[in-house]
């Protein structure tokens, strides 16, 4: 079985591996080890920290190491998950098909386009005439899913898109480095000024009454 590539286990890469895997495809899920991902109950993200997760009756289990990989595609229990360097899968495996679900926004997309290879971009960063063959829009808005076969996915407009009327406020960002701890979940209430969880021994609290989107 050719396997499809999907880089990037948060929840669009995790989606996309989920549809792909349902429509009959061997799917491989690559992500960094301990990847950040904030949506963790939507996406298969914990299959990289040692867990099985599931979305909609699907596992994802993290391979041990490259050579597991084509037994683990065979069985077809789970989606394989690595972070083996994805120069490296793709030297094993040899993808006819890779989709970049990374999101990385900011960070310039590598032309992945090599040996016959197709390559689907997911969001800003994307052009066809560059780095990808098919370009998929992942901005908020009436072009959310259309497929580009010629041309770029919109730039990134730098800004959080307005929920009940907030943007960048209902962020909070970590004020040090270190291992992010909660007892909260996604989904739970809560107040103005509670604790979400903390970095280290320094606190982070909510900055405005609501659901937890996010952690």
């Amino acid at each position: 079985m050719t396997p499809v590539l999907v880089l990037g286990a948060g929840d669009v890469g995790s989606a996309v591996a989920h549809v792909l895997f349902a429509a009959g495809h061997g799917v491989i899920l690559h992500d960094r080890a301990h990847p950040p991902h904030a949506r963790r109950t939507m996406a298969f993200t914990d299959a990289f920290y040692g867990q099985v997760p599931e979305l909609d009756g699907l596992l994802a289990r993290r391979a041990p190491d490259l050579p597991d990989l084509p037994h683990m595609l065979r069985c077809r229990r789970a989606v394989p998950t690595t972070s083996v360097e994805p120069a490296r899968v793709i030297d094993a495996l040899r993808p006819r098909v890779i989709v970049d679900a990374r999101m990385r926004k900011r960070q310039a997309a590598e032309d992945l386009r090599a040996n016959g290879r197709i390559v689907v971009g997911l969001g800003p960063g994307f052009d066809t005439r560059h780095n990808a063959d098919i370009v998929v829009e992942t901005r908020w808005g009436p072009d959310m899913g259309r497929v580009i076969r010629e041309g770029a996915a919109a730039p990134l407009e730098g800004e959080p898109r307005e929920l009940a009327g907030h943007r960048r406020e209902r962020f909070v960002y970590s004020p040090a480095a270190g291992v992010f701890g909660t007892a909260l979940d996604i989904g739970a209430r809560v107040a103005a000024g509670a604790l979400n969880g903390r970095v280290g021994t320094k606190d982070i609290r909510a900055p405005l009454g609501g659901t937890q989107r996010g952690l």
